[in-house]
């Protein structure tokens, strides 16, 4: 059920320790915080723990960064150096090794479509290896990538399409790119995950499509995600818990029942609002006005982060020069 809603593991993992009081049983977590930037990285270990947050085992990796939303260049950059040396760190690139990068997501559709705006400021260079060898600086290397398109417009499941481009290029490695969904409003278009077990398109909003892993690939595939949605019981529920805060600070009398409301488990609160929202507007799902701007600005940050990465010799300023 849990991957109807989130496929943050940072949010699993919070879920968790507010429903039992403790870290999850065979997962380790390690918190940074440094120029404005929070880095929580969980590593599932064992398989208890795995089935516990309802993920495979491996690195999660959550990058939040409030002064996104913001526009604070300094916060763009410092995101996009993180983002590369939090790849680097689980998974090095090794020379001429070639990535396949996937843009996941409706390009028809502004809040899903992250994935393909990504691959629009890529430095691709496969082709340069292929045709131009003599003009590849050192540092370099070979990089692809597409965006297949969803369903609904190929008529043709994405994870298809993806095996077939696999195995004709053959890369060393498969990076894919897609928007989230989030039970925490703070966290739409602030926050970056990286996972090293693969994706499963559209899982995060109840549309669960064939994994992209290494069991379907047969490479290792890298997901790296933002969440641009909340549905709407979750913007309720945060709505009522600011509410019931301000209520319980200006009122004499009553204050018994509005810390029964604050002290109700949040999975509890998020079944009752889905209760009473479900026969009115379904499954509804959420994003802020400004997703277009978002959108834009995210999508330069995590390809300037994956340039950096993917290039080493390359830096934030050489990126912007490529892409901008």
């Amino acid at each position: 059920m849990l991957n109807k809603r989130t496929d943050l593991a940072v949010e699993a993992r919070e879920m968790y320790r507010e429903e039992n009081k403790q870290e999850i049983p065979g997962v380790k977590v390690d918190v940074s915080e440094d120029s404005g930037i929070k880095v929580t990285r969980v590593i599932i270990k064992e398989e208890v723990g795995a089935r516990i947050m309802n993920k495979p085992v491996g690195n999660y990796i959550t990058i939040e960064a409030q002064g996104i939303r913001k526009r604070d260049r300094d916060i763009y950059e410092e995101a996009s150096r993180t983002l590369a040396e939090e790849l680097t760190r689980i998974a090095g690139v090794e020379k001429d090794s070639t990535t396949l990068v996937v843009g996941l997501g409706n390009w028809n559709v502004t809040p899903d479509s992250l994935g393909p705006e990504v691959v629009s400021h890529l430095m691709v260079t496969r082709h340069v290896f292929e045709y131009l060898p003599e003009q590849v600086d050192e540092g370099v290397s070979p990089v692809c990538a597409v965006s297949p398109g969803v369903l609904g417009i190929t008529g043709i499941e994405t994870g298809e399409i993806i095996e077939g481009i696999v195995s004709r290029i053959k890369p060393d490695r498969v990076i894919a790119i897609d928007a989230l969904a989030s039970r925490r409003m703070e966290r739409i278009n602030s926050t970056i995950q990286i996972a090293d077990t693969g994706i499963s398109p559209g899982s995060g909003i109840g549309n669960k499509r064939k994994a992209l892993d290494r069991e379907t690939l047969g490479v290792p595939v890298i997901a790296i995600g933002v969440p641009t949605v909340v549905d709407a019981a979750t913007m309720a529920g945060d709505t009522i818990d600011m509410v019931v805060d301000a209520m319980i600070q200006k009122a004499d009398k009553g204050k018994e029942f509005y810390q029964v409301l604050k002290n109700m488990q949040d999975e509890d609160k998020y079944s009752l609002i889905r209760e009473v929202l479900s026969p009115n507007v379904g499954s509804l799902v959420v994003t802020p006005k400004e997703i277009d701007d978002m959108i834009r600005d995210m999508s330069k940050i995590l390809a300037n982060g994956l340039n950096i990465y993917l290039h080493p010799s390359i830096g934030p300023g050489d990126v912007d020069r490529y892409i901008n």
